[in-house]
């Protein structure tokens, strides 16, 4: 799998986030005069982006854990396999295993706060989509169409984040940081797809040498005119 591939599956579920947000975004300006409905859908994306940073976190506290242990197998391995002689190498490499899983340790006490916090984020969330029904509730028909319209994509977004989470679990980080900064620079769009040999997003023509590089599993290619990650079938 080239190393843009990830990041273009990536941005297909980030370009439905952010179609779906800027619709909410319409719909809460329709609706911005209804005081109590306004704080219960800020309620809702709050707890929403609250559940999505503690499943991150908690990813990412599972994949450091099991990181550690690897690194302590390996260890143990150079430890007892029987290759090292030398009592003071021996006596080193006892002390880097205790270290190791003293490390382990602590790594496994955040895991569990991150997973005690995302436990805490969910039963916040799902208490706040409650909240929202009973004043959609109340509403009636007032806002009918408009709020089943909103409750639908914010089901949408709820699935979506799931997608993403997905999604990033194969990119490595520094490929990552590297989409969410053209991100910000490019309004959105990190990845440009070559069509007919051309930049999608600014249409400069794009030499076959460049293409094949842009298929290349370690390294991400750039567009030499806007500067986006390039990504080619």
């Amino acid at each position: 799998m080239s190393a843009s591939l990830g990041l273009y599956r990536l941005q297909q579920v980030d370009k439905q986030i952010d179609r779906a947000q800027v619709r909410l975004d319409a719909i809460r300006k329709t609706l911005e005069n209804d005081a109590e409905l306004k704080a219960a859908l800020t309620r809702l994306e709050d707890a929403q982006r609250n559940h999505h940073h503690a499943l991150h976190d908690l990813k990412f506290a599972e994949t450091e854990v099991e990181a550690q242990k690897i690194k302590i197998e390996q260890a143990e391995s150079s430890l007892y396999g029987g290759n090292v002689k030398n009592p003071k190498e021996l006596q080193e490499l006892q002390k880097d295993v205790e270290s190791l899983k003293k490390h382990l340790a602590a790594l496994e006490e955040r895991q569990l706060e991150a997973m005690l916090n995302a436990e805490t984020a969910a039963a916040e969330f799902q208490n706040a989509k409650a909240e929202l029904e009973i004043v959609q509730s109340r509403l009636g028909s007032e806002h009918g169409k408009l709020i089943e319209e909103q409750t639908s994509f914010i089901k949408q977004l709820e699935s979506l984040a799931e997608e993403r989470e997905a999604a990033l679990t194969p990119i490595p980080s520094d490929l990552l940081h590297v989409y969410e900064d053209l991100r910000r620079q490019k309004r959105g769009l990190a990845v440009a797809e070559v069509e007919d040999d051309a930049c999608a997003a600014c249409g400069t023509t794009i030499n076959a040498a460049v293409q094949q590089n842009a298929r290349s599993q370690k390294a991400l290619i750039h567009c030499p005119s806007c500067g986006r990650i390039l990504f080619a079938n």
